[in-house]
């Protein structure tokens, strides 16, 4: 049975693809949505491996337009009009990477789904019929990149407990959650407040190419998955920072500073034909779930807390 909320690694190498990774494409499925961030070349036969349908894509999110990206985004494209999708799909891109956006999109024939929302600026992205709040983080890489964070509306969790010691009992108890407050036979009003408590809603933040920048801690702070780029081990710190990437320390301590349940590393250099040094690295400074993603892995969200 496929977990309501997963996410659906499609590929984790960063610039070179190898034998065993795929250039980059994730795909998190959130009840009825499903967001495919950063779709490299042969992301659509990874869909394939995978047993991802185009059906299945209600939104596209590029971090930003370097090749290991964005080069899938055709193909996507031409599949969702080739399997007749019939939704519409939104498409969230750097705007400062317009031009390079409609090259791409101009490849294949047009999808008439397609909806378009360049991100200019760090904030919410206002997207139509969204059950979560969407916003772009500004990152720090070595063209305009942004990561992104989906946010659950917080809800509340009924204690039975309580409803007992006040009787509240049956349709009352419908009532009292649409309405908010409950007058009992007494004359007592009951507030949602008096047998309830939050129930926080999920966090999944996305963070691919960038140093450690604020924008890293922000996204990371309170995650409930947390898919980061490890690119590089410590060994080749200089090496990230020329070239605007994370090791895989700097994303566990951001992950453990941040409270980050589950953490997923992922976009790992060719040079590394084994990640067990990133697995290693990364416990070193987080204590939570960790994974080194691999091609066609998937992995449930965290229950609520």
């Amino acid at each position: 049975m496929t977990a309501s909320r997963e996410l659906v690694v499609l590929g984790t190498a960063s610039q070179v693809p190898t034998r065993q990774r795929n250039h980059n494409g994730y795909l998190l499925r959130w009840d009825a949505e499903g967001l495919l961030f950063d779709p490299g070349e042969g992301t659509q036969r990874q869909m394939s491996f995978a047993g991802v349908s185009a059906n299945a894509i209600t939104r596209i999110c590029l971090t930003h337009f370097h090749g290991d990206h964005c080069l899938g985004l055709p193909g996507v494209l031409a599949r969702l009009n080739l399997d007749q999708v019939t939704h519409p799909v939104d498409v969230c891109f750097p705007g400062s990477g317009g031009e390079f956006y409609r090259r791409l999109r101009d490849v294949v024939p047009p999808f008439p789904g397609l909806r378009e929302g360049p991100v200019d600026e760090a904030g919410p992205i206002l997207l139509p019929d969204m059950p979560f709040t969407l916003e772009a983080v500004r990152l720090d890489h070595r063209i305009e990149t942004f990561g992104y964070r989906l946010t659950e509306p917080d809800g509340r969790r009924i204690l039975p407990d309580r409803l007992a010691e006040l009787g509240v009992s049956g349709p009352d108890i419908g009532r009292l959650q649409r309405e908010g407050t409950l007058r009992l036979p007494g004359g007592r009003v009951v507030g949602l407040d008096e047998v309830s408590t939050v129930r926080r809603g999920q966090r999944f933040a996305f963070v691919m190419d960038t140093r450690m920048c604020e924008g890293v801690e922000d996204l990371a702070r309170h995650a409930d998955m947390l898919v980061i780029e490890a690119t590089f081990l410590d060994a080749d710190a200089a090496l990230a920072r020329d070239y605007g990437h994370l090791t895989a320390a700097e994303a566990a301590r951001a992950a453990q500073a941040g409270g980050v349940r589950t953490l997923v590393l992922t976009h790992f250099s060719q040079r590394y034909a084994d990640l067990e040094d990133h697995r290693r690295e990364a416990r070193e400074h987080f204590d939570g779930e960790l994974v080194v993603a691999e091609d066609l892995m998937r992995i449930p969200v965290p229950t609520r807390r």
